[in-house]
C-alpha cells in the first residue's frame, strides 16, 4: 500500500498529509450523479405518477418486527452497491404511508402539490440555511415577501414574522414573546424574580400549549384551561372569570391563546369577544390558526376568523390545508418594532457582523431561536406564484364543499351518526354496526361502540384501502374524524370511505 501511495504521489504531483492524499475530490461525482438520476426515476414512477391512483394502496402494512426483517437496516463498514441502494429506496417507498394518496385522511395534512415539491427538490439540492443574506439571498427575500402577504390576509397594516419547524414551535415562540413583552428583564435575569405567570387557553387547544409552558418554565399548572361550548369554542365569559380568579390569587395573567380551527372538532374560538377581554385586562392575544388560518384565503370562509386582526400574534401552517409540504409554518406578529429580534437576539459576532458590505437588516436569523433554518417559505412562495391567490382559494372552497357533501351522505346513510355539524373540514362521526343498532342508549351501548372504530381502523390499515383517524374526546367514545384537504380527493372518494367502513364492519 505504501509503495502504491508513493507512486501515486510522484505520478500526480500530489500532496499527502497524515497519510491522506489531498489532491482531487474524494467523491466519485459520476457515480453520484448516476445514482441521483436513477433515484429520481424511481421517485417519479413510484410516488409522483401514482399520487392520484386510487388502485394503489395507501399503505403496505407490516408490524415493526416483520418490517425489520424486510428492510436491510444494518449499517456496515463498507458501502453498498449502486443497485442495492436503489433497492433500498424502492423498499422505503413501498413500505411508507402514501400521504399523497386521495384516500389518506388520517392527519391535518395530505396530498401533493407539484410546485411545492419542485421547490423542495431545489432547496434540498442547494442545502441553504436561512440566517444571513450572504448565504441565502433569494430565500430571505422570498420569506420576507410571503410574510408580508400573509400579514395582509390577517388584516394588519404592518408586522413581522418568521417560519418555524412546526405550529408547536410557533406557539412556543408566541408564548415566550408575550412573556418577554410582559417582563423584558426575563431575558437577562431569568425566572427567579418573576411573579407567578398565568396564561389561558381553551379545553380544546392544541397540546403544544402545555408543552410550551413546560419547556419555558411557566409550568403546566399555570395554564388555565377555559371551558368550551358544545361546539368546542372557548366561552368568553368563562375566560373573564378565570382572568379575575388569577388576579385575586395574586398571579400575573399575561397571555390568552385562542384557537382558530381546533385539532379534533375544527372549532373556531370567538376572536372578537376574546380580544375585548384581552384589551380590558392588558393581555397578549395569540391565535393558534395553524389549522384554520388558511380559511383567510377564501372570501367565502374567512368569516370563520372574524376578529383575527386584533391578535398580537398568529400561528399559521400553509403545509396543512394549502399543501405547501411539511414543514411550512409561520409565526406572524403585529408588532413591527423589532420585538422578535429584541426577544431572541444573541448578537453572534461571527455571524451577524455589523460592518458587512450590504444592508445587514436583511440578516434576519437573529430573530430566530434556531441557527440553521430551512427555507420553508420558498415552497409556499413557488406554489402561490403558480396558482395565484384564486387557485389557493379554490382549494379551500373545494375542501369545505367536499366536507359538506360528506356530512349530507352521513345523514342519509343508516348506521352513521354525526357528532355535530362541522364548520370547517373536520367531519366527526360514529359508525354503528348492525348488531348495535337496536340496543338501548346506555352505558353498555357506548362501551361496545367504543371498541368499533379501532377494529375498523386495524382492518383498513392491513388492507391498505385508506387511512382514517379516530379518537375518544371530552367524554365521547371513539369516533372517526375525517379531514378533507387534498385537491386530488373527489366525491367518489367520500362515497368509497363510507362504503369501505360498512364493508369492513359488516361482521361486527
Amino acid at each position: 500500500v505504501d509503495i502504491c501511495k508513493q507512486e501515486m504521489l510522484q505520478k500526480r504531483n500530489a500532496v499527502m498529509v497524515d497519510g491522506v492524499i489531498l489532491n482531487g475530490p474524494i467523491m466519485d461525482s459520476k457515480a453520484g450523479e448516476k445514482f441521483v438520476e436513477d433515484a429520481c426515476k424511481i421517485i417519479m414512477e413510484e410516488i409522483i405518477r401514482k399520487a392520484d391512483d386510487v388502485t394503489e394502496k395507501v399503505c403496505e402494512w407490516r408490524a415493526p418486527e416483520a418490517l425489520k426483517q424486510i428492510l436491510d437496516l444494518e449499517i456496515r463498514d463498507t458501502g453498498e452497491s449502486h443497485q442495492k441502494l436503489l433497492q433500498l429506496c424502492r423498499d422505503a417507498i413501498q413500505y411508507s404511508v402514501k400521504t399523497n394518496h386521495p384516500r389518506f385522511f388520517n392527519q391535518l395534512y395530505a396530498g401533493i402539490d407539484y410546485y411545492s415539491l419542485v421547490a423542495r427538490f431545489i432547496t434540498e439540492a442547494l442545502n441553504p440555511s436561512v440566517y444571513t443574506y450572504e448565504v441565502s439571498p433569494v430565500f430571505l427575500l422570498v420569506e420576507e415577501a410571503v410574510i408580508k402577504k400573509m400579514i395582509e390576509f390577517i388584516g394588519w397594516e404592518e408586522g413581522d414574522g418568521i417560519f418555524n419547524p412546526g405550529g408547536s414551535v410557533s406557539n412556543m415562540y408566541a408564548m415566550n414573546l408575550a412573556r418577554y413583552k410582559f417582563c423584558p428583564d426575563i431575558k437577562e435575569k431569568g425566572l427567579s424574580g418573576l411573579p407567578r405567570l398565568v396564561l389561558f387557553a381553551s379545553e380544546e387547544c392544541h397540546y403544544s400549549m402545555k408543552k410550551a409552558a413546560s419547556f419555558l418554565g411557566i409550568g403546566t399548572e399555570n395554564v388555565y384551561f377555559i371551558k368550551t361550548d358544545e361546539r368546542g369554542k372557548m366561552i368568553p365569559e368563562e375566560l373573564e372569570k378565570q382572568v379575575q380568579r388569577a388576579r385575586k390569587e395574586g398571579s400575573a395573567p399575561f397571555l390568552v391563546c385562542a384557537t382558530a380551527g381546533t385539532t379534533v372538532l375544527g372549532a373556531f374560538d370567538p376572536l372578537d369577544k376574546i380580544a375585548d377581554i384581552c384589551e380590558k385586562y392588558g393581555l397578549w392575544l395569540h391565535v393558534d390558526a395553524s389549522w384554520g388560518g388558511s380559511a383567510l384565503i377564501s372570501k367565502k370562509h374567512c368569516r370563520l376568523l372574524h376578529g383575527i386582526h386584533r391578535a398580537d400574534s398568529v400561528a399559521w401552517n400553509p403545509h396543512k390545508m394549502l399543501l405547501a409540504g411539511i414543514q411550512c409554518c409561520a409565526l406572524l406578529v403585529k408588532d413591527n418594532s423589532g420585538l422578535l429580534k429584541k426577544c431572541y437576539s444573541a448578537k453572534a459576532a461571527y455571524l451577524f457582523q455589523q460592518d458587512k458590505f450590504y444592508d445587514v437588516s436583511y440578516d434576519t436569523g437573529d430573530k430566530s431561536i434556531q441557527c440553521s433554518r430551512r427555507p420553508d417559505a420558498f415552497k409556499f412562495w413557488l406554489m402561490w406564484k403558480a396558482l395565484g391567490t384564486t387557485g389557493l382559494e379554490e382549494r379551500v372552497n373545494r375542501a369545505l364543499a367536499l366536507a359538506r357533501y360528506l356530512v349530507e351522505e352521513i345523514k342519509r346513510r343508516e348506521g352513521f351518526q354525526l357528532l355535530l355539524e362541522p364548520e370547517y373540514a373536520n367531519v366527526c362521526f360514529w359508525y354503528i354496526p348492525p348488531s348495535l343498532r337496536k340496543m338501548e342508549d346506555g352505558p353498555e351501548f357506548w362501551q361496545k361502540l367504543h371498541l368499533i372504530a379501532p377494529i375498523i381502523k386495524e382492518r383498513m390499515m392491513k388492507k391498505g384501502s385508506m387511512m382514517l383517524g379516530y379518537q375518544p374526546h371530552q367524554g365521547k367514545v371513539n369516533f372517526f374524524r375525517q379531514v378533507v384537504i387534498s385537491p386530488h380527493v373527489r366525491r367518489e372518494d367520500m362515497d368509497f370511505m363510507l362504503d369501505e367502513i360498512e364493508l369492513l364492519a359488516k361482521d361486527l
